[in-house]
């Protein structure tokens, strides 16, 4: 492939309306296989870092999903160069490289068949069978017996927290977290504890649902979160007021409570 091949195969994966170069550099890097310059939209592959032209065009899609949230953000930014973050692989990014390298599949140019290695198809079985899989199922009943002891705590007059600090020696975050997973159903232990974790974190039964779906059918852990995200902010705009209503309701209610007795305080000093 040329450096023109590239930019075509690109804008056919996803079209871009603000225009970009790629350079096969001709060089091999330790550091890095590609780079994306969002001032001047170069988008650079130390070619021989590679030995396919799979291996580069992930590269290659991986770069253009960095030109392709640089534009997003031109946009959202009335069509100025925003300030560009030194945190550029976000969930967001994740997200969308792993939609766009679907595409790329979709249209032949990129390929991902563990099956072409048959000793990496059986270790890949054997890692979730007897490593992903037990993950979840322990980690569901470690969440399970949190909560038998988190009750037992209670019944003995013991803080849970310090319970858990001295104790156990649990972080209550990671805690938190095992709980959650703990209250989910045999079947969503298959997935794994990590995807457990995202599942757990939707509150909504459908959305829930929705997410077990995706990680199922393939989705990366990353596409999936970006997907529970984009639900969240889809509220109804009724749902919004009301609930920005009841911020203010409790807000003003707290303030005037404060400024009772602020003036009672003075009051007395007078």
């Amino acid at each position: 492939m040329d450096n023109a091949k590239i930019k075509e195969m690109l804008l056919d994966i996803q079209n871009s309306q603000l225009d970009f170069t790629v350079t096969m550099t001709g060089k091999e890097s330790k550091r890095v296989n590609g780079l994306y310059k969002p001032d001047t939209r170069e988008i650079l592959l130390h070619n021989k870092n590679f030995k396919t032209d799979n291996e580069l065009i992930y590269t290659a899609i991986h770069e253009y999903t960095h030109h392709l949230v640089n534009e997003e953000d031109i946009v959202a930014n009335g069509g100025k160069e925003p300030p560009h973050s030194a945190r550029s692989h976000t969930n967001y990014f994740w997200a969308k490289f792993h939609a766009l390298l679907e595409v790329a599949e979709s249209k032949g140019y990129y390929k991902l068949d563990v099956a072409l290695s048959p000793e990496l198809q059986q270790l890949t079985d054997e890692i979730r069978e007897k490593y992903i899989k037990p993950n979840g199922q322990i980690m569901q009943n470690l969440g399970r017996d949190l909560i038998k002891a988190h009750a037992l705590c209670e019944q003995s007059n013991i803080r849970y927290e310090d319970y858990l600090d001295r104790v156990l020696q649990l972080p209550r975050t990671t805690a938190k977290s095992v709980t959650k997973v703990g209250m989910l159903t045999e079947e969503d232990a298959q997935l794994g504890y990590e995807n457990m974790k995202i599942i757990a974190s939707v509150k909504k039964p459908d959305e829930k649902a929705k997410a077990v779906e995706a990680i199922k059918s393939g989705k990366s852990p990353d596409s999936v979160i970006a997907m529970m995200k984009k639900k969240a902010k889809e509220v109804d705009p009724k749902e919004k007021l009301e609930k920005e209503k009841l911020r203010l309701e409790r807000t003003i209610s707290e303030l005037t409570q404060r400024l009772e007795f602020v003036e009672e305080s003075l009051a007395e000093m007078a």
